[in-house]
């Protein structure tokens, strides 16, 4: 979709929704800087598949919790690759799935920095050489929790919460400057996460198992998610921001 001689930096790229979002802007066109926190190999295994599509990569070690890395990180990508012009913050931790009465102070404060402060932090870093861009794409990747605030999840569904407060906040702070802020709120997705909270929610063990009820016949997929970011960060998608697109299938409404 033309997005040739774009710099895309992804957080969490090294497996499941991140990767399938770095390997889609990258056979758009986009260099992509693919961060990771401690799964080296899979993460030059991504970066391997972006440089087979004939685009350069960048893998850079960040624990978005952490300031001083995510200031490294920037600095990195800025310097190897370019001004940063597709941020996509999807680097994500779930929660425990206690009752807000048993969930313990530091389980809350680690999956909002995950979440949200890092995002934010990520944004204000990025910010000031994607506004010298022609254009500038931010993707926040949130989930159908914000629509559902389902029970045993409160740390996971505020901080999800906050992170598409964030993007509103930026579609309109942004919008004269020619950044796009957006939303992409998946359903359950067949990542390492989604297996674990289909085990954890239907006690299957195969997540495949729970195709034949899930909308259009399978349960979603990474690719699927990325689709949409790549709709987003697009020449197709110019007079969009602030917009948030559930990819559920319509399963939840």
């Amino acid at each position: 979709m033309g997005l040739e001689g774009r710099i895309a930096l992804v957080t969490g790229a090294g497996r499941g929704i991140g990767r399938g979002i770095a390997l889609a802007l990258a056979s758009d066109g986009a260099d992509v800087a693919v961060n990771f926190s401690r799964d080296e190999a899979s993460a030059m295994s991504v970066a391997g598949e972006v440089e087979a599509l004939g685009r350069r990569a960048l893998i850079v070690r960040a624990n978005v919790e952490s300031l001083d890395e995510i200031e490294a990180m920037v600095a990195t990508v800025e310097g190897a690759l370019g001004p940063i012009g597709i941020l996509v913050n999807n680097a994500g931790i779930a929660s425990r799935g206690s009752l807000v009465s048993d969930t313990a102070p530091d389980e809350t404060a680690r999956v909002m920095a995950v979440h949200a402060v890092a995002a934010h932090h990520l944004c204000r870093l990025a910010l000031p050489a994607m506004r010298s861009l022609s254009r500038g794409d931010i993707i926040m990747v949130s989930s159908v929790a914000t629509k559902l605030n389902g029970a045993y999840g409160a740390p996971y569904n505020m901080a999800k919460a906050a992170l598409e407060a964030l993007a509103m906040t930026l579609a309109k702070e942004e919008v004269a400057n020619g950044i796009h802020v957006n939303i992409v709120a998946p359903g359950l997705v067949d990542t390492d996460m989604g297996r674990r909270l289909a085990r954890a929610t239907s006690g299957t063990s195969d997540i495949r198992e729970l195709d034949a009820s899930s909308p259009f016949g399978r349960v979603c997929r990474p690719e699927d998610v990325a689709d949409v970011v790549r709709y987003l960060v697009s020449s197709g998608a110019g007079y969009v921001t602030g917009q948030r697109i559930y990819v559920d299938g319509g399963a939840h409404g």
